[in-house]
């Protein structure tokens, strides 16, 4: 186990140690003890961690945050259910290797899956030591993979009955405006506003595709030789919609040169990272969909990050063992995201 503070420890994150390593020993994952445990990742939301065996074969353990937990969030029952459907298809995804329900192995349930290596671009200091012909490459494969996100086969993997089928624009609204009322610390008049905006201008669902849901650039792994993405991470919001809503929340998490970058990662905005139009441009030319409702969902897409912020601050204020290291967001950058939402739907006439 590394070192490091007392609520770093995997015993003080909820993992009984012993049982959790029984488990993983007996089960179809085939461990070889000593296992070896270390929190990692920059996750905003479950709890990952790192466990090596005796053979130095390492996988990734996720479980729910510590406390009380809103309605829906953090499943990682649903994103086994994901990963496993999605092993058969060309999606760049870690392999599921385990899954215990709350209360089997300890108090909450726990997912096992696969180590992918590889280079997680996580901030700007890793940014900062690629070409910028790697990171132009970085952007760029972000598109082609998120088109393979969106042509899996729904009936063949078994996942058309994942959600409804209903409208996802009114679904997400819905959703993402409840979770704000439940986990929200101050009120912000301009997030009721920006709901009553999107409510009025929400386009008419002509597909329905799988949604990975928070698709952006620390939720992959990428190639350290040609930047190609190796695996997509934290499925746990993945559903049924519209796809343009993966393609604008990754357009909300990608701030330019020149814009305020201290609310989201400010890799995307060092030379070399294609514009959020570059972006927009590649995603419609592998897949050949419009764009016409982009606007929208890059609108949609900064007001649920805004929510997804607060939602973060408030379980670090709850519990800081929830929390790593600038995971949390200040309430000056959940600000800064609801501003830039609604500067976007000025410019885009909602």
């Amino acid at each position: 186990m590394s070192e490091g503070s007392q609520l770093d420890r995997p015993e003080a994150l909820g993992l009984e140690l012993g049982s959790v390593s029984d488990w993983l020993i007996s089960t179809e994952v085939g461990a070889r003890p000593p296992l070896r445990y270390e929190r990692f990742g920059h996750g905003k939301s479950n709890l990952t961690f790192a466990v090596s065996d005796a053979d130095d074969r390492r996988l990734v353990l996720r479980r729910p945050p510590l406390g009380p937990l809103l309605p829906a969030a953090h499943d990682v029952a649903r994103e086994y259910r994901i990963l496993a459907a999605l092993e058969a298809t060309p999606v760049p995804a870690p392999r599921a290797l385990a899954f215990a329900p709350a209360g089997e192995v300890c108090d909450a349930p726990l997912l096992a899956m696969e180590f992918v290596e590889g280079l997680v671009v996580h901030d700007a200091t890793v940014a900062g030591k690629l070409a910028t012909e790697h990171r132009r490459a970085i952007g760029l494969g972000l598109g082609s993979a998120l088109g393979q996100v969106h042509a899996v086969d729904l009936d063949r993997t078994g996942l058309v009955s994942l959600a409804k089928h209903s409208s996802y624009a009114e679904r997400q609204l819905k959703r993402w405006h409840g979770q704000w009322e439940r986990s929200r610390t101050r009120d912000i008049p301009a997030v009721d506003d920006l709901a009553a905006r999107l409510r009025a201008a929400v386009p008419e669902q002509t597909e329905l595709t799988l949604v990975h849901g928070d698709f952006h650039l620390r939720n992959v792994i990428t190639s350290p030789s040609n930047g190609s993405v190796r695996a997509i991470l934290d499925w746990e919001l993945c559903t049924l919609g519209d796809p343009l809503a993966d393609l604008g929340g990754l357009l909300a998490y990608w701030p330019q040169s020149g814009e305020p970058a201290t609310a989201i990662n400010p890799a995307s905005t060092l030379p070399g990272f294609p514009l959020r139009s570059e972006l927009a441009t590649e995603y419609s030319d592998q897949t050949g969909r419009s764009l016409d409702s982009l606007g929208f969902w890059h609108t949609l897409g900064l007001w649920k990050v805004a929510i997804i912020a607060e939602g973060v601050r408030r379980r670090a204020l709850e519990d800081p063992r929830n929390a790593t290291p600038g995971s949390v967001l200040g309430p000056d950058g959940v600000d800064e995201l609801i501003m830039r939402a609604l500067a976007v739907a000025e410019e885009e006439g909602l």
